[in-house]
């Protein structure tokens, strides 16, 4: 895969303000911006993990502890899709 760099400028005070190196600060930017696309349908839960560098697992557990749900079906949704495979078993 190959890799686009984009660097963008902020104060290096932020970095002691939050009590984070450069490296920790870089994997959190990357972590928000990855579930953002997610959340927006920009990026696929595999590829909101691989752009966060994340297993899918450890992507989904992130996720979780945000109370972020994976799934974009809504209850009528899946009520249906139960109807409908109850009306296929009769």
């Amino acid at each position: 895969m190959k890799a686009q760099t984009i660097s963008f400028e902020f104060p290096k005070e932020i970095l002691l303000a939050i009590n984070e190196n450069e490296n920790d600060f870089k994997n959190r930017v990357k972590l928000n911006l990855a579930i953002e696309l997610f959340q927006n349908q920009k990026l696929t839960l595999g590829k909101a993990a691989q752009f966060a560098g994340l297993s899918r697992f450890e992507f989904e557990t992130k996720l979780a502890l945000k109370n972020i749900s994976i799934s974009s079906l809504e209850l009528e949704d899946i009520l249906k899709d139960i109807k409908e495979l109850e009306k296929d078993e009769n």
